[in-house]
């Protein structure tokens, strides 16, 4: 009785009794953590924001309840440009976004989403869990007072979509292209013209014509912004990011000050989101490209081969340079360009024979 009369009067603002249940167990827990969590996703947004949701809602089943997060979509709280900053500030406890957002903070952040004609989503979730790449994303995030995680990915996505046909690389000319990262330098290089817009800006930028094309993330997420209505052609593969890790951010001294078991909770929550998101891409994908070509009759076509060879070269350039701007972006590159190497000798004889062989039955 006095143990509980204790916890009754230290509840205050700053302490309250959650309870979690184990079986026939009931385990109490002396100090709930109120989160919040801003996205720079529209609210609800299929996959990214139902991801960001369900990241939530993990870490408070999984902490029984001592963590609660409440999920704030784009411009509830803060602009999706501003997610960064509102989790360093301490103005958000979390954040779920993409790091090639922040390219304006350090243009090496651009690689821990996504390197045209780089790893894939199975080669790039083993470079961050077991080939030092998440050892380096939380190097370069600790001196912004931030700990980073992956949280989704999208797996290969479409090349986008376009209000003119692509039929050499001169068509890339003028084109004004939202596209972020760094295969928005890319399409500069190549003489395009690389907008940054978040998502809930795409479709009436693509149907005023502010942009003459768009690259979102796949079938999936296309459909559901409904980007057919506003553009005529569908154009792939995404070689600008074959493979786009998403992010959930935590703020450094919030996450410090969590007991070693809460902070296990969330990290290997965000885990359990990173590989869930890519199941769901992987499954949803194949559906909603069926309805764009037979629903909505979608002209869907590949990039021309001299396309692909003059973005694949200028993407070498672009990557090479950014590497010799400082110590740490040289560290990044040569830790990712080792490991895609060694990953590319075994997907060529895995993945990529397995499915040569598997096309020609």
């Amino acid at each position: 009785m006095q143990r509980r009369d204790f916890f009754k009067q230290a509840g205050g603002t700053s302490l309250a009794l959650g309870t979690a249940t184990f079986g026939v167990k009931t385990v109490r827990a002396s100090t709930e953590y109120k989160w919040k969590m801003v996205t720079a996703w529209p609210k609800n947004f299929p996959g990214m924001g139902t991801g960001a949701n369900r990241l939530a809602e993990l870490i408070g089943e999984l902490s029984g309840g001592r963590i609660r997060v409440k999920v704030y979509g784009a411009e509830e709280l803060v602009p999706p440009f501003e997610v960064f900053d509102a989790v360093a500030q301490g103005t958000a406890e979390m954040g779920h976004s993409s790091a090639s957002y922040w390219k304006g903070k350090n243009e090496i952040t651009q690689f821990f989403t996504a390197v045209p004609f780089g790893m894939t989503a199975q080669e790039r979730n083993g470079w961050l869990y077991y080939g030092g790449g998440l050892e380096l994303w939380t190097e370069l995030y600790a001196g912004f007072g931030l700990v980073p995680a992956p949280a989704g990915n999208t797996g290969v996505q479409m090349g986008g979509w376009f209000n003119k046909e692509i039929k050499s690389v001169a068509d890339l000319a003028g084109l004004k292209m939202r596209i972020p990262g760094l295969g928005g330098e890319v399409l500069k290089r190549a003489g395009g013209t690389p907008v940054i817009l978040p998502g809930g800006e795409l479709f009436v930028s693509l149907q005023s014509g502010a942009i003459d094309a768009t690259e979102w993330a796949g079938p999936y997420n296309d459909l559901a912004f409904g980007l057919q209505k506003a553009a005529k052609y569908y154009y792939y593969p995404g070689f600008h990011e074959p493979g786009s890790s998403l992010e959930a951010i935590i703020n450094k001294t919030t996450f410090e000050a969590l007991p070693a078991d809460l902070q296990s909770i969330v990290l290997n929550a965000c885990k359990v989101v990173n590989q869930d998101l890519l199941a769901e891409y992987t499954a949803r994908n194949p559906v909603a490209l069926k309805v764009l070509l037979e629903k909505h009759g979608v002209d869907m076509r590949p990039y021309p081969d001299d396309v692909i060879a003059k973005l694949h070269r200028l993407t070498k350039e672009v990557v090479s340079e950014l590497a010799e701007q400082d110590a740490f972006s040289r560290k990044v590159y040569t830790s990712y360009r080792k490991f895609l190497r060694q990953s590319k000798k075994w997907t060529s004889i895995s993945e990529l024979a397995y499915l040569q062989a598997r096309n020609l039955g």
